[in-house]
């Protein structure tokens, strides 16, 4: 039999997945609700409360949203749809797949990753995909157990003992963070002006960004704040097309 990324069995098995991730949350939605009402919280509050989650959901929804079409034209809708559905974030998984893909690359598995499509991927590359977007997120977790607790303490010690340089470390790891994903904008600048193409996508999508700031600070649209990353991920994604065709 024929290897599909969009088989109905692989849909059965992400459904499967992602409806006990949804009961998870509608048992700790309850939960959270008889302890309000233990602890007296008015009804209304708690509805507001409510409602106004749900609300804030929206605009990252989109986002996610963005991400699962950008990654369904290479590995099917099912993948996507339960990567980004629960545990991981969108940076994350695009990053990887796409890092996967050049692995094929340098292995000289294919020529370009615009080979691997949807329709052409085969089941070895589909695995391999799927674990280094999986695994990842895993080892993840399990460190959480181990370690989130005395990476807490830690801070909390370096705060108490200097407040300056507490808040400089926190900044160098997020700049880190930050550094990590600028290289895979910049790796291929010096291919030529095609190379650059990220980079342009990276510097109009920013200022998309900047624009959603203004709009805030000046005329005061508090609501999108909530909207801005993704208008600026559907701008960078929209304005990569015509970039790519003129430069490539």
């Amino acid at each position: 039999m024929a290897f599909s990324s969009n088989s109905p069995i692989l849909y059965l098995l992400a459904g499967a997945i992602i409806l006990f991730v949804v009961a998870q949350s509608i048992f700790f939605l309850v939960r959270a609700i008889r302890r309000a009402r233990i602890l007296k919280i008015p009804p209304d509050k708690i509805r507001k409360t409510i409602a106004n989650a749900a609300v804030f959901t929206v605009a990252p929804a989109v986002a996610i949203l963005i991400g699962v079409i950008a990654l369904a034209g290479k590995l099917g809708s099912a993948l996507p749809w339960l990567r980004l559905s629960i545990i991981g974030a969108l940076t994350y998984e695009t990053a990887a797949a796409a890092n996967a893909m050049e692995g094929f690359v340098k292995t000289g598995q294919i020529a370009s990753v615009s080979e691997i499509t949807a329709a052409s991927i085969t089941a070895g590359q589909f695995v391999t995909i799927t674990a280094v977007m999986s695994v990842c997120v895993v080892g993840g977790l399990v460190l959480s157990l181990f370690l989130v607790e005395k990476y807490k303490q830690g801070l909390s010690r370096v705060g108490t003992r200097d407040p300056h340089w507490s808040k400089i470390l926190m900044s160098a790891l997020f700049l880190g963070m930050i550094a990590t994903f600028l290289g895979m904008v910049f790796k291929d600048i010096s291919l030529g002006l095609a190379g650059w193409i990220p980079v342009f996508v990276m510097a109009l999508s920013a200022l998309v960004m900047v624009g959603c700031g203004l709009l805030v600070k000046k005329l005061k649209w508090t609501w999108l704040n909530e909207y801005a990353l993704p208008i600026s991920m559907v701008a960078g994604m929209v304005l990569a097309v015509p970039l790519t065709r003129w430069l490539s």
